[in-house]
């Protein structure tokens, strides 16, 4: 059980931007099934410069872990991503910031948690097109599961054989990622961010129209 002192270090700069709001949500069962995921709200989308942290939180366990790390004042929202049942927190102003709570509550109490960038929202399942292989451009429409490797080699070499194969290196909003995914199936997306998040690195998930391919991974 989490004390007082397990509490996620929240900047003071985000946490004066939300008003108190605490409240609490049960649920039956310790299994969240599809038709109950779907019941849930749909989380809201992140606002024009803000970015996302979501705590995977399908069971009443992980829905308490998870608000006894958080600070009392911090407004999070219980809600549905995909097919995940999540506790969203947002006001982050920065990928530094988000990732930064993420891997802190990770290590803390083990729970998956996603970054979803500004303008991202669940994109509608579509076609999947045929990955680009060749000069740098534009991905087409569907998912992308991006990997933050910190300019590590040593790190993007891990997270490559965590995965059992090379990855592109990619640009999305200035920044390098290896794309992990890029596909237009819901679960599929979805549970390469769970292996990923399992093993420690941060996952983000993005419209795939909006990442770049910038060299190939051979």
């Amino acid at each position: 059980m989490l004390n007082s002192h397990s509490r996620i270090s929240i900047p003071k700069f985000w946490r004066s931007r939300f008003l108190i709001n605490s409240f609490a949500i049960a649920i039956a069962g310790l299994t969240i099934f599809p038709n109950h995921a779907k019941s849930q709200p749909v989380c809201p989308p992140p606002q024009p410069g803000e970015y996302l942290l979501l705590i995977v939180t399908e069971t009443p366990a992980q829905q308490e872990r998870a608000r006894r790390s958080l600070p009392p004042d911090v407004n999070s929202t219980f809600c549905r991503y995909l097919n995940l049942i999540v506790t969203r927190i947002g006001g982050f102003p920065n990928l530094l910031a988000v990732n930064d709570a993420a891997k802190r509550f990770q290590e803390m109490v083990g729970l998956p948690t996603y970054v979803v960038p500004p303008g991202v929202a669940a994109p509608p399942p579509i076609p999947t097109p045929n990955p680009p292989r060749v000069s740098p451009q534009t991905l087409g429409p569907g998912y992308a599961v991006l990997v933050d490797y910190l300019n590590q080699p040593q790190l993007a070499n891990q997270i490559q054989q965590t995965l059992g194969r090379r990855l592109d290196l990619v640009s999305h909003g200035q920044r390098s990622y290896l794309l992990a995914a890029y596909t237009s199936d819901q679960s599929a997306a979805i549970s390469t961010m769970r292996a990923l998040s399992d093993r420690g690195f941060v996952a983000i998930l993005v419209n795939s129209r909006q990442v770049i391919i910038n060299l190939p991974a051979n």
